[in-house]
């Protein structure tokens, strides 16, 4: 028996759910918005490499914050290759937007890192260095100081 090319190769609902940790309904779901259109045998869905690739793209789509319909229309874009240039701009355009939102926020993750590390290492530092303040050493004498001198007059004997 020859085996199929892997461009051949057919996927059941269960092996690509599987493969990339989602649920087959959430695969149901993305045939539903047309993100995929997998082949049909009688009720059982066969997944081609084409829509194996195009999951790739919806889960990191999704992964950087793109919602469905402007993955599908990314998607779509790949499909017409006689695009409108109005079209091809305003994606362009959209693109471009994202591309600063995610930027924007890979500069607040950086600096909450930096924030969150400098939190640790000061922690870290009380942590190793348990000795306490000054004031606290001080006042802890100036109270032994006064309990010493009271035992030693409770010891002496009662007062007259």
């Amino acid at each position: 028996m020859t085996r199929p090319a892997a461009s051949e190769a057919l996927y059941s609902i269960r092996d690509l759910a599987a493969s990339f940790g989602v649920t087959p309904r959430a695969l149901r779901f993305y045939e539903q918005q047309g993100l995929i259109t997998p082949r049909r045998k009688g009720a059982t869905r066969l997944y081609t490499a084409a829509d194996r690739a195009r999951l790739i793209l919806i889960l990191r789509g999704k992964r950087v914050g793109f919602s469905l319909a402007e993955i599908k229309e990314m998607l779509d874009l790949e499909a017409t290759q006689h695009a409108s240039r109005a079209h091809l701009e305003g994606s362009i355009e959209r693109f471009r937007a994202r591309i600063e939102d995610l930027k924007r926020q890979r500069d607040d993750i950086d600096e909450a890192i930096s924030e969150l590390e400098a939190g640790c290492t000061w922690m870290e530092e009380r942590l190793n260095d348990r000795e306490p303040p000054e004031d606290i050493k001080r006042r802890a004498r100036a109270f032994e100081a006064l309990a010493a001198a009271r035992l030693v007059q409770w010891s002496v004997g009662p007062p007259d």
